[in-house]
Parts: structure tokens; sequence; C-alpha cells
């Protein structure tokens, strides 16, 4: 991205994350907990992408989508983690202004990417629970890595476009973001210039490729439990609510701190319960993925014995 535009546009050379600024004498304890937390989310998205891209039975749709995803997190938690980190350890608040943007520009774009992937997974799912008939036609790996690459190209492509306005706003004092990263709202109230325009584009874009995919998600999940529902027999609703359980968990939790951060009415006693939240989405899915996805899914576990059986035989 070019930086040249707006470097003269503002007299702010970089940013003071604030972070958490009550906590500080909890600063070793923070880096520590959110250290192994980083390391175990690393581990564990990438052993389920290696596992993936290894195992031959695990080369489905399905499979694809959730090495995607684990790829995903382990970009999307790299995106904030690393400076989080840096900030606990060295006590060093301050973010360059081009490497704020940088961060904005990941974070929105790898966010918007996961709205999408997780759309494409939840209509995955409904292929296969309520048109178990034409799944193999409708959703080859053909169509599987169209889906999976377009929720990639969406995601940036977007964010390349309300990153850009953002960076030909002014930023001319104060320079302090009440946040632990560079997220837009924070940087907008921060800007000298005339935001409404700046704002309108964020939320239209907002509405049509954020909303959008949450509601693709809701009328395949809508369709998926009514089918399941149903179904004859408890055994037969058990086995289909199996393969989608875990899905759904990721969903409700990503789509519920999602609603809860950027959608609710913001006043000064939801600051830090927002900021919270905001651990939880930008670091704590990206831990819990590759355990719901493993613990739930007796074919990710059954790689994992084989993979791992040469080393203990």
């Amino acid at each position: 991205m070019d930086y040249t535009a707006w470097t003269n546009q503002t007299v702010v050379k970089e940013f003071i994350l604030l972070g958490f600024e009550d906590i500080h004498e909890f600063e070793i304890l923070l880096f520590l907990v959110f250290l192994v937390i980083y390391i175990v989310t690393m581990a564990g998205n990438l052993l389920i992408l290696a596992l993936v891209a290894t195992n031959q039975h695990l080369h489905t749709p399905m499979y694809v989508f959730l090495g995607n995803l684990s790829c995903l997190e382990t970009c999307y938690i790299s995106t904030i983690l690393p400076r989080m980190l840096d900030s606990f350890l060295t006590g060093n608040q301050a973010i360059l202004v081009n490497l704020c943007f940088i961060q904005l520009y990941f974070f929105g774009g790898l966010a918007t990417a996961e709205c999408y992937l997780l759309a494409v997974m939840s209509y995955d799912r409904y292929l296969a629970i309520c048109k178990p008939l034409h799944y193999a036609m409708l959703m080859d790996i053909r169509s599987c890595l169209q889906l999976s690459s377009g929720s990639w190209v969406i995601g940036f492509l977007v964010n390349s476009l309300t990153t850009y306005f953002m960076t030909q706003l002014t930023f001319c004092g104060p320079n302090v973001i009440d946040h632990f990263f560079c997220d837009f709202m924070p940087l907008l109230q921060l800007s000298c210039s005339n935001t409404l325009k700046t704002q309108l584009l964020i939320f239209i874009l907002s509405a049509l490729f954020g909303l959008l995919p949450f509601l693709l998600t809701l009328m395949s999940y809508g369709h998926i439990i009514k089918t399941i529902l149903n179904l004859p027999s408890a055994g037969m609703r058990k086995k289909a609510f199996s393969t989608c359980s875990s899905h759904l968990i990721v969903v409700t939790l990503f789509y519920g701190t999602i609603v809860f951060v950027y959608v609710l009415p913001k006043n000064s006693t939801l600051r830090d319960l927002n900021k919270a939240l905001s651990i939880f989405y930008t670091v704590l899915i990206p831990l819990v993925n590759p355990f719901v996805y493993s613990l739930r899914n007796k074919d990710i576990k059954q790689a994992l014995r084989k993979a791992v059986r040469p080393f203990v035989d």
C-alpha cells in the first residue's frame, strides 16, 4: 500500500495504544498468559492445516474449508497479538502511523474474510444435511476452492477501499487510541478531518459485506435446524447435528461478540467491556477453534493418531 499520500497530511507520527491501562502491575503475568495463548493457537491451527494438507481422507470440501479457517486464524491472531506482547514486555505503547494502518488493513481484511468463510462453511453443511443426494454435484473440490479463495479476495478488496479512505484523513492530535489495536472507530474519533463520508462508507460496506454473510449463515442454519427436527429418529437427528455442531459453536461465539462490540450502542460504562470482548474475538476464538473442531471431530482425531503413530511405535 502507498502511504505517501497521507504522510504529508498529518503531524502525528505515531499513535499511543492505551490497551488496558489500569492493570500495569499485571503486565508480566499478562505477557506470559498471552504468550502461551499465542503459541497454543499457532500450534493448534497449524496442526489442523498440516493434517488437512497431508491426509488424503481429509481432502474433502468440509476439511478444505477448515484448513482455510485455520490458516486465516493464524494470520488473524498474528496481526494483533505480537504487538500486544511487545507492549506488555517493554511497556512501549507507541505504534508508528504507517504500522497502525497496516494493522488496520490486515485486521479488517481477515475479519471480513472470516465472515464469508463461515458463511460458505454453513452453506456446505446446509448442502450436506438438507440436500445430501445432490451434495457431491453441488460442492466438489473445485467449487470449494473457488468459494474459499473468493472469501479471501472479497475480504481484502473491501478493506482496501475502507483503509484507503481512512488514510486520507488528517491526524493532527491527540494521538491516544483507547484500545489495544488499531480499529476503525477509535481512529475515526482521533481524526481532525470531517469523517462523515468515511463513516458512511464504512457503514454501507459493513451492511453489504458484513451483514450479507451473517444473513446467509442464519438462513443456512435455519434450514439445517428445520431439516434435523424433521428427521424420523433421535439417532439420525443426533448424527446430523454432530456434523455441524462445531461450526455452529464457532459462528455463535464469533458473531455474538462482533454484534456486542460493533452494533450495540456505545457509552463509557461499556467501553472497557467492549475492549474485553474484543480480546475474545481477536485472541480467544482463534485459540478455541482448533480444540472445538479436533475434540468434536473423529476424522481429525483419527488423522492425528495416524500422524503421530510412527513416533510412538
